[in-house]
């Protein structure tokens, strides 16, 4: 990978290049998840089945040691619940956990992954796993449904194990907020196979769900920038993104200590808006702090039809990052 200096440069500037072996050996949990494990899991004893999922992801695992290379009754397991209720470090844990060949990967970069490699050559490079672990398991987009149901009846098929869990919107209490039923009918046939695992709670975060981000003017910006800071107009990154494949967002923003937006304005344009969606997923893994000025804070962004359409879940789950990573302290090197 071509490796690049953020020393208060522009975002626009900088075009990385990575390679196939790179991007599959990428595949981590993120850095917030670097060291879950089932031991540092809180279950609430409000909610029993928090201790149950952990007990569910245990019996996963060893089950997978018994009966490696033998037929097993499910070839995955399937977290699925409300937001903030812990999911993801689950996941993580289970990644951890298992020993033997894995990879690591949000739904949204696994398909844009396979976009990028093709088809086959995703499936040539997964086979060489054992367990693939899925966060954020997306239901919204046909297109990426379909090729992520392909992928993993055909890695089925040779054996290779999924552990996964639901992408659910910050604020679905009663709204659409477990999606199993919904996971099973697309996954067609596989899905009914995964082990359903439903994870009730609260947001651990307790984060205000209607919680705009602050909007600075341009010269309390300014007094932000520092060395590993980028500073950038938010329209001159809308059209760099559009440059740029989805896969090479982490690396456009990695070494990054803060995010500077100058000009921000609402969107109309939705290949635009998902863009910066994928742009904000790939921060808030990094745990990246992002400011802005312009017309509007920058968790306005998004149109009520945006907000109302099909891709509402990515949406609200965008504005629900962009509010926390608003929140976080920049720090200066």
């Amino acid at each position: 990978m071509k490796q690049s200096s953020h020393s208060g440069a522009s975002l626009v500037k900088i075009s990385p290049t990575v390679s196939a072996d790179t991007l599959i050996a990428d595949l981590v949990p993120p850095p917030e998840f670097e060291h879950a494990t089932f031991a540092s899991y809180r279950p609430d004893s409000r909610y029993p089945s928090q201790a149950q999922a952990v007990s569910e992801a245990k019996s996963f695992l060893s089950g997978r040691k018994r009966l490696l290379g033998k037929k097993q009754s499910y070839p995955g397991i399937y977290l699925d619940g409300g937001f903030g209720v812990g999911k993801t470090h689950l996941l993580a844990g289970i990644w951890h956990q298992y020993k033997g060949p894995k990879v690591f990967g949000a739904f949204l970069d696994l398909t844009a992954i396979t976009g990028y490699l093709g088809f086959q050559e995703m499936v040539k490079r997964l086979f060489k796993y054992e367990l693939v672990c899925i966060d954020e398991f997306e239901l919204d987009d046909p297109g990426d449904t379909m090729i992520m149901s392909r992928l993993l009846k055909e890695l089925s098929a040779g054996g290779v194990k999924f552990a996964a869990t639901s992408n659910t919107p910050p604020n679905a209490l009663g709204e659409g907020r477990f999606a199993a039923e919904d996971f099973k009918r697309e996954i067609q046939g596989l899905g009914e196979r995964f082990k359903i695992v439903g994870v009730d709670g609260e947001d651990y975060r307790h984060r205000d769900i209607d919680a705009h981000s602050e909007l600075l003017d341009d010269s309390e910006l300014l007094k932000l920038t520092a060395e590993g800071v980028s500073l950038d107009s938010f329209p001159a990154v809308l059209k760099h993104l559009g440059t740029l494949h989805p896969t090479k967002y982490r690396y456009l923003l990695k070494g990054l200590q803060g995010i500077l937006l100058t000009d921000v304005h609402k969107l109309h344009d939705q290949v635009e808006a998902l863009r910066f969606v994928s742009f904000i997923d790939r921060a808030y893994e990094l745990q990246i702090p992002v400011r802005s000025s312009g017309d509007l804070p920058l968790t306005d962004i998004f149109t009520d039809e945006m907000i109302a359409g099909g891709y509402r879940k990515k949406y609200m789950r965008s504005v629900s990052r962009i509010s926390a990573l608003s929140s976080r302290t920049l720090h200066f090197s």
